[in-house]
């Protein structure tokens, strides 16, 4: 309900256990909806008073109550994570979200950017999603506001974004590391481009030099962030005439494909390597052994960006249009001293 009590189109679906989208579609005359569930949302709207938005003014978008949500790993731990804090916030704002998948891309296509104008949505949140000039001037000129979760580049100026304290997760993680003893301390990346993979290696040499260590570039891989790049990348330093006894990965599914190639070496967690992963997935504290790793917090990312959204969209100042959240080091069973032979 709305706060003046009136129903919102999302209440209106729940009763008639349809989309939102269907409410919208009767709402708005199209004839893709079959004449039994058209006459059902019909009679709900007249018993409820359901105010249809109002037309336009001053060249602004009528109201559809609707949010658009763009994520690359819908299929993921990770993506769930974020999805699940966007929903809870929309949810309660009695607002309806339309999710689309990427499926690995990292840029947004000019179809899907058509299709979210045509359904006038209230305002995007994309995640992990690469922006080209020509979609944000797509965007800004249609007035339609929008919030980039973990963005792969540095946003335009003045565009909103949430994040996490990547440099600072990278140097806790090395820090770590260094204080068990490690000297010989690995890291692996996601792709290089990202801006997150670059501050989490950041923080990891700063962390090195602040322990006196030297930043050594054969221990810094990059790949991706799933388990095959992880696997990869911890044979290719397992390798090395010197290898390293601690991997810091940049996420918790490449520190499960360090795991496997440190399993495949006929080496133990964390008598001969040490790891540390990147997010605190759920699965971290089952694996064997429990994974220390760097919580991102990425439900709370989620309900920030839904959040700042529909400041946006209801006309409110938001104070910096950057917001980074704080990582933290959950230490568990995965990193210990090295073993001095």
């Amino acid at each position: 309900m709305t706060a003046n009590g009136r129903p919102t189109m999302a209440e209106i679906a729940r009763e008639a256990r349809v989309a939102v989208s269907t409410v919208s579609k009767v709402l708005n005359g199209h004839t893709d909806v079959s004449a039994k569930t058209r006459q059902a949302i019909e009679r709900l709207l007249a018993e409820r008073g359901y105010q249809r938005p109002r037309a336009a003014k001053s060249g602004r978008r009528r109201r559809t109550e609707l949010v658009d949500l763009v994520i690359n790993e819908l299929d993921s731990v990770w993506g769930l994570s974020i999805l699940t804090g966007v929903e809870e916030v929309v949810e309660e704002a009695g607002l309806g979200l339309v999710v689309s998948a990427i499926h690995n891309r990292q840029s947004l296509s000019r179809r899907w950017v058509e299709s979210l104008l045509a359904r006038g949505s209230e305002g995007a949140i994309l995640v992990l999603s690469e922006l080209a000039e020509r979609q944000h001037d797509d965007l800004r000129r249609r007035n339609l506001p929008f919030v980039i979760v973990d963005a792969v580049n540095q946003p335009p100026p003045g565009i909103p974004s949430i994040g996490a304290t990547n440099f600072a997760g990278g140097y806790a993680a090395a820090e770590h590391l260094a204080a068990l003893g490690h000297r010989r301390i690995a890291a692996i990346g996601g792709f290089e481009q990202f801006q997150c993979t670059r501050a989490r290696i950041a923080g990891y040499r700063a962390a090195l030099e602040s322990a006196g260590l030297a930043a050594d570039r054969q221990l810094v891989r990059y790949g991706n962030f799933q388990h095959d790049g992880g696997l990869r990348a911890a044979e290719s330093l397992l390798s090395l005439p010197n290898p390293p006894t601690a991997v810091f990965a940049g996420s918790d599914q490449q520190a499960t494909g360090v795991y496997e190639a440190v399993r495949r070496a006929g080496l133990t967690i964390p008598g001969d390597v040490s790891v540390v992963g990147f997010d605190d997935l759920n699965f971290a504290e089952w694996t064997a052994p429990p994974l220390t790793t760097v919580r991102q917090p990425l439900h709370e990312m989620g309900v920030a960006a839904a959040r700042t959204l529909l400041r946006i969209v209801n006309g409110e100042r938001i104070e910096s249009p950057r917001i980074e959240l704080a990582t933290e080091l959950i230490v568990r069973e995965s990193t210990a001293a090295p073993v001095i032979i």
